[in-house]
């Protein structure tokens, strides 16, 4: 979409339709609210209470997508019946690779062993599998639930437009992205990683992002909610210690963010977008706007009003929020079962974590680091979950080893028991491999940032 095509011609109401809808996204998705454990937002309060409400029947209705998920791409592989070809959207659901239909099947196999209990204990323990199907499944299954019901708020009414315009020039040089991605940054850091994911999936199906724009933002800026990081600090017991603790992952996030778009695998990611489309955002500003004073603020509000102005059917909201819901339901949820579940058994009843660990003992020993075999082991086993590290630091007696650790988890961010699983069912371009390097990366530049506070600091 090209600058000329902003022609200034909207109806007398499009100034509302811009303003009423985004200030309730930016009320659902970016308010923080004071809670009991720290800080939430509207969406993740309301997903919480309905999980609350429901969970009980939560891990079998998540058995069931998963085997509804399993079972249409099976069906769509075998026959390809017309209700799913001639249908884009169930197309797009169904239509999946034999490795993500085995992916899928593995979901079905672990979500069944796991609600029935039958098989290895390895497999349905509530460090396992349990963990998967009835803790986090059920939150899964809220937030996207209200995330993907209200998303069209953030995405449709000229929201991103807005504010892409007036912050492109800082995180274009910056982080090389275009301005609009610091909304997907915000909803994450307020409220959880796993909506960020959510936003810039469907920013990057949507043509606004480039395959290498999505990769970064999804792999970058789906940061830790302020919520979940006081749980890490809490479970090494250093809540006492919580600003110092945030405000250095705070300063490794941004200093990793200025960094890894540069390196590879993410600097390799091609600039193109989903599906051959070609780019629908453009941020220059126009010569008819760059002569006048806040050229760049009544730009972004005019492109805001033409986008507000496209939405005329309130019908259309709730079908593209329902199709948000079971996109995400369906194709998400299943990924986030197999490869979590495979992740921590391999955490929980292997060695693999401790031996991939290793190399980190002489560079903690050189950082002088106290315990640091056993803080080693905690450094790649954050890739399975990332609560992991904060459980197995629980044994450590050095405060400044467990700030250590509860630092880099956070700032470490792929994890496959959530984010790592949700990118791997999105469209974003992010293999396992890319992820695993990536998490390699961060966990390189996060480490010597993290020592260097912790020794000031103790």
């Amino acid at each position: 979409m090209s600058n000329e095509n902003i022609s200034g011609h909207t109806s007398p109401s499009a100034v509302w339709k811009f303003i009423i809808p985004s200030l309730i996204g930016i009320a659902l998705f970016m308010t923080p609210l004071p809670i009991e454990e720290g800080f939430t937002i509207p969406v993740a309060l309301l997903s919480n209470a309905l999980e609350g409400m429901l969970i009980e029947v939560l891990p079998a209705i998540m058995t069931v997508i998963i085997i509804i998920s399993f079972l249409g791409s099976l069906i769509h592989r075998v026959s390809r019946p017309q209700l799913i070809e001639e249908k884009p959207f169930f197309k797009n659901l169904f239509d999946v690779s034999m490795l993500w239909l085995i992916v899928r099947l593995a979901a079905v196999i672990f979500a069944i062993m796991t609600l029935f209990q039958l098989g290895p204990e390895a497999v349905y323990s509530e460090y396992t599998g349990g963990l998967l199907l009835y803790d986090l499944l059920p939150l899964l299954f809220t937030i996207f639930l209200f995330a993907g019901l209200f998303l069209p708020l953030l995405l449709n009414f000229g929201l991103l437009e807005f504010f892409g315009t007036l912050l492109a020039k800082l995180m274009r040089p910056l982080f090389t992205l275009p301005g609009r991605s610091s909304i997907d940054s915000l909803t994450s850091w307020l409220g959880d990683g796993t909506i960020g994911v959510i936003l810039t999936n469907k920013q990057y199906e949507e043509g606004f992002y480039s395959k290498r724009e999505a990769a970064v933002i999804g792999t970058t800026f789906s940061v830790v909610s302020i919520t979940f990081s006081l749980v890490v600090i809490d479970q090494v017991g250093l809540v006492h210690m919580f600003l110092p603790f945030y405000g250095t992952v705070i300063l490794t996030g941004i200093i990793a963010a200025l960094i890894m778009p540069r390196i590879p695998p993410l600097s390799r990611k091609p600039q193109e977008y989903a599906g051959g489309q070609e780019n629908q955002l453009s941020e220059e500003l126009p010569d008819t706007y760059s002569n006048k004073s806040f050229g760049a603020v009544k730009f972004g509000f005019d492109k805001a009003k033409e986008r507000a102005d496209k939405n005329t059917s309130a019908g259309k909201f709730f079908k593209d929020g329902g199709k948000n819901v079971l996109d995400m339901w369906l194709g998400v949820a299943p990924v986030v079962m197999a490869f979590g579940t495979a992740a921590v058994i391999l955490a929980e009843y292997t060695p693999v974590f401790t031996w991939l660990g290793m190399p980190f003992v002489p560079v903690l020993e050189l950082m002088q680091v106290p315990e640091a075999a056993a803080a080693s082991e905690t450094i790649i086993v954050g890739f399975a979950d990332m609560f992991l590290p904060a459980i197995f630091a629980a044994g450590i007696e050095s405060e400044m080893t467990r700030f250590i650790i509860a630092c880099l988890s956070v700032s470490q961010l792929i994890f496959l028991s959530e984010v790592g699983g949700v990118l791997l069912g999105s469209k974003i371009p992010v293999g396992f491999k890319d992820l695993f390097i990536i998490f390699l990366e961060r966990t390189i530049i996060a480490l010597p940032i993290i020592v260097l506070i912790a020794h000031m600091i103790f």
